[in-house]
């Protein structure tokens, strides 16, 4: 889609509102993306085990093709995806390399058709099996640079490229757990600029007994077992039928006096609305009634779509219990005004400090990052109420 969205209401959440045109429909065109990689305008963005090279803590490292080349060779995207297929060595040692879109706000771009944009790929340098020496070159020199690997969750990038980096993230983690067949067990190959797995039906190394493969599932028909997944999950800020209190609820590894909004999976065969009432109840014995929905958030770890929402319980099905599931330390209605106050002065992260005007023993929050805080400001602010000032 275009990266300049029409004017809009919606709400962007953190990881979301990337400015890179994905132009999704170019994966499988290996002359562009041949050409894109070779561009002297082509972005590399570098991951080590799943940790981005930065500049800073808020801009990532932008690494160039004379960078990556030494680990990845001249033109990882010269062969057709038949081509590769037909030459699929299982012990060959291949660098995953992601296309991750064109941004088009660069004067400087690589030109195709209509479209034309700086290239940005994401390349995984993690040192391993028989590319481990030449990965440690590349890291080692990156670091010599004062780059640094952000091994932390992040929630400090600039938004953009926060954005930018759950993309990268999401699809090498999903490429990373996917080496293996999920129907037959053989390796499979990495195509579709990082976006597809397939299983080849042969196997061109010497270690094999038989070069030809036994028959799979995933070359004939239908599946999804060859494409990323994201896994959908509700999160909500449930208000009371008063609409006076907020329910937040602990878990075991958060910080003193840390509480946030109640979430789950969504189960196959069920609704975003249903999942929120099951969530909310198994986890603190709270009925819910009306659920309305607020905006999404894309969770790169590792895979997750955040369904947020507000919802509203049921008068004289408030009283909360936590026999059902074990899942929370505790659980507690809040008033708007400590909510209020909280959002103010008491979030952070897991890991970091409230502001510096927070008294200890008071209420602490999710930062704004987080689509937790996003649901609870909006409950303040009156989402439900119809007097919203989202």
């Amino acid at each position: 889609m275009p990266t300049e969205p029409a004017p809009t209401l919606e709400v962007r959440n953190y990881f979301s509102g990337s400015p890179l045109n994905r132009v999704a429909f170019l994966r499988s065109d290996h002359s562009f993306l041949s050409n894109a990689f070779r561009h002297p305008s082509a972005v590399f963005l570098l991951f080590s085990d799943l940790a981005p090279f930065t500049v800073s803590r808020s801009a990532l490292a932008c690494a160039s093709y004379a960078d990556v080349r030494p680990l990845v060779g001249e033109d990882p995207f010269a062969r057709s995806e038949g081509d590769m297929l037909r030459e699929f060595n299982s012990e060959a040692a291949v660098p995953l390399v992601l296309f991750l879109g064109l941004d088009e706000k660069r004067e400087e771009g690589v030109e195709w058709g209509p479209y034309k944009g700086a290239p940005h790929f994401a390349v995984d340098i993690t040192p391993r099996g028989l590319l481990k020496e030449r990965a440690e070159g590349l890291v080692g020199e990156m670091e010599a640079r004062g780059w640094e690997l952000l091994e932390s969750r992040v929630n400090f990038l600039d938004a953009p490229q926060a954005a930018i980096y759950a993309q990268a993230r999401s699809m090498l983690d999903w490429n990373a757990r996917n080496p293996f067949c999920a129907s037959c067990g053989h390796k499979t190959l990495s195509v579709n600029a990082g976006y597809k797995r397939v299983c080849p039906p042969t196997d061109l190394s010497p270690l094999v007994a038989s070069q030809t493969r036994p028959p799979c599932a995933t070359r004939t028909g239908l599946h999804n077992l060859a494409f990323p997944r994201t896994d959908p999950t509700v999160i909500v800020a449930v208000v009371s039928a008063s609409g006076t209190s907020t329910l937040l609820g602990r878990k075991h590894r958060y910080p003193p006096h840390w509480y946030s909004t109640l979430a789950g999976f969504i189960e196959p065969g069920e609704s975003a609305e249903e999942a929120i009432r099951r969530e909310v109840w198994e986890e603190s014995g709270v009925k819910v009634a009306r659920v309305v929905f607020h905006s999404t958030q894309p969770w790169p770890y590792p895979a997750s779509l955040m369904i947020g929402a507000v919802a509203q319980s049921v008068a004289g099905a408030e009283q909360i219990h936590l026999k059902n599931d074990p899942e929370l330390e505790d659980a507690k209605w809040v008033s708007m005004e400590e909510l209020a106050e909280a959002l103010r002065i008491g979030t952070s992260g897991l890991g970091g400090g409230p502001e510096p005007e927070y008294k200890e023993g008071g209420l602490r929050l999710p930062p704004p990052t987080a689509i937790a805080n996003q649901l609870l400001t909006a409950v303040v602010n009156g989402f439900l109420s119809g007097d919203s000032k989202v």
